[in-house]
């Protein structure tokens, strides 16, 4: 019967595969033992895979299709090069492609055999594995709402499985450091997540959503809004996130707090984590165990050495240690800017050559540093550059500083407001 199966595949002869593997005839693979029909569909996947006259223009034959199927699902433990994940996948193509068979697609790649043991066929890497393949490899299909209207509502509420499968793909995104992507699909899972009925009951997910939202505005080094994100998170009930985890994002908040371009929003958030009682829980944990002395002095306005940072740098992800533009890493560049407020604080005016000392830049970085940051706001000031001196403005009557701390302020009040309306 193997030769039979071979020369079917050789010849592209449908009907001949669609008798053997069905479920009655003369030619049916019925009347062997079951082992024996586990190698012979194990044989048929590897004779189709590898035959590129057999593929894919089988795929256009109901019969051959048929067969296929039937054949997936009566596999031995292991197929030689994972083949049987292959047909899947190619099937899948074909289904979604083709056909436009969501529901059958997902039907096929629902299958696929992942395993997490390094040397099997079937290993995956975490990234390939998060949430199954069916999110990471092909998250066009799930970005297409036709895709959702095959499932129930009786099930699933639709808004539910719209953020639910936006969600999975930005995460999956994320593992693999497609930033632009995940910023997309997370984006996407924003415009439905308003629309879910009883958010109480839904509460895991939105949180899940929310946590995907920030790690994927920190991935895309938008700091300040990354920072309050996960201070919010870092806020939520203990019931329903690990107190362990809410520390962690307290410790996040902190860290993005920290990278943020200087500013009155950047100096509101470090209020927010500064004010928070657990700050000085951070230390007992390894990968945030300098940021509540870094925060503190920037909150307060004092001036950072180079020596402290050391293992605060030593803590950062990977893309928060990127070179930007202008030569200076993200945490020299929010060092040197809250460096030169804090300077601002103690001198009225100053050489730039003093100030290249004091931030540890050349005197020109320095005055290029000070130009922009007056220019944005964050630094209340001038530039004489007949002479080469900053003359600092006081901003301890700064109307815009007042209104900051106004604001502050209330955020505070609103979330013990928030806080005691939860606990009752």
């Amino acid at each position: 019967m193997e030769q039979k199966v071979d020369l079917a595949v050789h010849t592209s002869n449908y009907a001949t595969l669609s008798s053997v593997f069905s479920a009655y005839g003369e030619n049916s693979w019925q009347t062997l033992g079951q082992g024996e029909q586990r190698t012979l569909a194990a044989m048929f996947v590897k004779r189709a895979v590898s035959s590129s006259d057999f593929l894919p223009k089988a795929f256009g034959s109901e019969e051959a299709m048929r067969a296929m199927t039937v054949a997936l699902g009566h596999l031995p433990p292991t197929v030689e090069n994972a083949a049987d994940n292959t047909l899947r996948q190619m099937m899948f193509e074909f289904k979604v492609n083709d056909e436009e068979d969501y529901r059958g697609a997902a039907g096929v790649l629902a299958g696929l055999r992942m395993e997490d043991v390094d040397g099997s066929v079937y290993y995956m890497s975490p990234a390939d594995r998060c949430d199954g393949e069916f999110w990471r490899r092909f998250p066009g299909v799930c970005l297409d709402m036709n895709f959702l209207r095959y499932f129930p509502d009786n099930k699933w509420n639709i808004y539910v499985l719209a953020v639910l499968v936006f969600v999975k793909i930005a995460e999956c995104y994320l593992e693999e450091d497609e930033t632009v992507e995940a910023d997309s699909a997370v984006t996407k899972a924003g415009t439905v997540v308003e629309s879910i009925p009883d958010p109480d009951q839904n509460m895991a997910l939105i949180l899940r959503y929310k946590s995907t939202y920030a790690r994927v505005l920190d991935a895309n080094r938008k700091f300040l809004p990354a920072a309050s994100r996960y201070h919010d998170l870092s806020q939520a009930r203990s019931d329903m996130i690990d107190s362990d985890d809410l520390l962690n994002m307290l410790g996040r908040a902190a860290t993005c707090a920290i990278l943020a371009p200087s500013g009155p929003q950047r100096q509101r958030i470090l209020g927010l984590v500064f004010k928070d009682e657990r700050l000085s829980q951070l230390d007992s944990l390894p990968e945030f165990e300098t940021h509540s002395a870094v925060l503190t002095k920037m909150y307060m306005n004092q001036v950072l050495r180079k020596d402290e940072l050391t293992k605060f740098e030593n803590s950062l992800a990977p893309h928060q240690k990127a070179v930007m533009g202008d030569g200076l890493t993200i945490v020299e560049r929010a060092v040197i800017e809250h460096n030169m407020v804090a300077v601002s604080k103690l001198y009225t005016s100053i050489y730039f050559k003093e100030l290249g000392q004091l931030l540890g830049v050349e005197a020109a970085r320095a005055e290029k540093v000070a130009a922009k940051m007056i220019m944005d706001g964050s630094l209340l000031g001038s530039i004489d550059q007949v002479d080469g001196l900053l003359l600092c403005t006081d901003s301890t009557d700064s109307a815009l500083l007042s209104w900051d701390e106004s604001i502050t302020s209330f955020c505070v009040q609103l979330n013990r407001v928030t806080d005691s309306v939860r606990g009752e």
